[in-house]
C-alpha cells in the first residue's frame, strides 16, 4: 500500500512518525512523498494548540470529501477517537501509545494494542528524516499537570527508557553513520527518576559522549526545577554536548506561575539561568512564553517583558493562551484575555526579542565558530553551533561535515557564514 505521512507538533511527534514509517515499511507498504500518490493518508496529529488541533479536522474534512482512506495518531487521537471516527470518518484511531500497532491498524485489523510497552517498541526500525543527526525518545509522558497543558492527558504519566536500551540505539544509530543524537522527553530532566536505579539524564549524556563517533548531543525539552546541579556539570565539562538550554518560563509573574501549576517561582527561574550561565563557558538560552494567560494583567505582562529582556534568549517560541478542553484551567478559569489584547502583547513580545536576537547575534559578527551541517540545497548550507545558532554559507557540504565558519553578517533573522578562502554569501552582499 501506497502511504503518505502528515505530521503536526512537535520533536515527539516527528520522530512518533519516524517510527511508524519504518515499521510500515518493514512490513512491505511504500511511503510517498505526495497525497495524490497515497492509498492512505496517516495524519499524525498535535493539540497542544485549538489551531493546530483545527487543522486536523480541516485537513480529514478534505481527504474522506475526495476519497481517501485517512488513519489518525498522535495526541488529537487520544483525546477525540469517537469523534474522529463518527463525525470525520477516519478509518483508524491510535492514540499516543499505541505506535507498535500501526500495522494491524492498516490491514484493517479491529483486536489492536492501545498500550505500547516502551521497551518491545522498535525504535531501531524508524525511517528518520536526517542522515546524520537522530531523535531518540528517553522518556515519555509528563507528570508536571500545568493547569493550561493536555499533554499528560494526552500522553499519560512519566515513562522512562531504560539506559541500557537508549545507549544500544545510540550506538546502532552511530553505526550507522549518525553523529548528532538529540534525546526527546516531555520533560527531559525527569529522565531516570520512575527507575527508582539512581539513573538520570546527566549519567545518560556521561555515558552516550564517551562513544567514539558521537559528534554533538542535544536534549529537550527541560522543566526549570527538574535541572540539576550534576547535568549542569555534565554539560560544562563536554565539549561534545551543546551549550543551549531550552527551559520554558511561560511567564515572569509569579501569580500566573502559581496559576499556571509551575512550581517555581520568578526568583527560582532568574537563579537557574544565573547558575547555568555562570558554570557553563558560552551557554545560550531558549524558551516558550504564553501570552494572555487567563486573567493576566498588564502589571502581569511587563514582569514578562522584565524577564525576556534580562535571560536574553538567543530563541524564543511565543504563543497566544489556548484553552483546551479537559485541563485543569479550562475548568476553573475563564479565558478572559481578549483576543485583540493577546495580539497585541504578542506583537510587543516579539519585537522586544527580535531586538535580543539582533543585539546577541551581530556581537558574534567577526567570530569563527565551528558548525555541522545539518542541510544543503542549492549550492548553500547550514549547520548548526554549539550554542544552537543556525550559519548559512555559500557551499553545497555534507550533512555531518564539520566545518569552522566566519559569521560575515546577521541579516533578515540568519546568520551568514564565509568558509576559509570561501565567497561572502550573495544574499549578504
Amino acid at each position: 500500500m501506497k502511504i503518505f505521512f502528515k505530521t503536526y507538533g512537535c520533536q515527539m511527534n516527528i520522530h512518533d512518525s519516524e517510527i511508524m514509517k519504518g515499521l510500515l515499511v518493514r512490513a512491505g507498504h511504500d511511503l510517498v512523498p505526495e497525497i495524490k500518490s497515497a492509498d492512505l493518508v496517516i495524519i499524525n496529529t498535535c493539540s497542544v494548540r485549538e489551531k493546530s488541533q483545527n487543522k486536523v479536522y480541516s485537513l480529514m474534512g478534505r481527504l474522506k470529501k475526495n476519497g481517501y482512506r485517512v488513519g489518525v495518531t498522535g495526541c488529537v487521537a487520544q483525546l477525540e477517537a469517537k469523534k474522529l471516527k463518527d463525525d470525520y470518518g477516519a478509518d483508524f484511531v491510535l492514540g499516543t501509545r499505541a505506535l507498535s500497532s500501526i500495522v494491524k491498524a492498516v490491514a484493517g485489523e479491529k483486536d489492536l494494542d492501545l498500550e505500547d510497552h516502551l521497551s518491545d517498541l522498535k525504535y531501531s526500525a524508524a525511517i528518520r528524516d536526517q542522515k546524520r543527526h537522530a531523535w531518540v525518545n528517553i522518556i515519555t509522558g509528563c507528570d508536571k499537570f500545568c493547569t493550561y497543558c493536555i499533554v499528560p492527558y494526552t500522553r499519560g504519566r512519566e515513562i522512562s527508557r531504560p539506559m541500557n536500551d537508549i545507549l544500544e540505539e545510540v550506538n546502532s544509530l552511530v553505526s550507522s553513520g549518525y553523529t548528532q543524537i538529540t534525546f526527546l522527553g516531555q520533560n527531559v530532566d525527569s529522565y531516570g527518576k520512575d527507575l527508582k536505579d539512581g539513573t538520570s539524564l546527566a549519567k545518560l549524556l556521561e555515558a552516550a559522549q564517551s562513544l567514539a563517533g558521537i559528534s554533538r548531543l542535544w536534549f529537550l525539552t527541560s522543566y526549570p526545577s527538574d535541572i540539576t546541579d550534576e547535568l549542569i556539570e555534565t554539560v560544562a565539562k563536554h565539549s561534545n554536548i551543546s551549550r543551549n538550554f531550552h527551559i520554558p518560563a511561560q511567564s515572569g509573574s509569579d501569580e500566573l506561575l502559581k496559576r499556571m501549576n509551575r512550581r517555581y517561582t520568578r526568583e527560582n527561574y532568574m537563579e537557574l539561568i544565573a547558575k547555568i550561565r555562570s558554570n557553563v563557558e558560552g551557554v545560550t538560552f531558549g524558551g516558550d512564553i504564553i501570552v494572555g494567560f487567563p486573567d493576566e494583567s498588564d502589571e502581569d505582562f511587563e514582569e514578562t517583558l522584565s524577564l525576556v529582556k534580562t535571560v536574553r534568549y538567543v530563541r524564543l517560541n511565543v504563543a497566544p493562551y489556548s484553552e483546551r478542553q479537559g485541563t485543569v484551567a479550562s475548568k476553573i478559569y475563564k479565558d478572559d484575555v481578549p483576543y485583540q489584547v493577546k495580539k497585541s502583547r504578542m506583537a510587543k513580545l516579539v519585537s522586544i526579542q527580535h531586538g535580543i536576537e539582533k543585539e546577541l547575534n551581530e556581537k558574534i559578527v567577526g567570530d569563527v565558530v565551528e558548525i555541522i551541517v545539518e542541510n544543503s540545497t542549492d549550492d548553500h548550507s547550514y549547520g548548526r553551533t554549539i550554542d544552537n545558532r543556525m550559519v548559512f554559507v555559500d557551499e553545497e557540504l555534507p550533512e555531518g561535515e564539520i566545518v569552522k565558519a566566519e559569521i560575515v553578517a546577521f541579516k533578515e533573522g540568519k546568520l551568514y557564514g564565509r568558509l576559509s578562502g570561501r565567497k561572502v554569501s550573495t544574499v549578504v552582499k
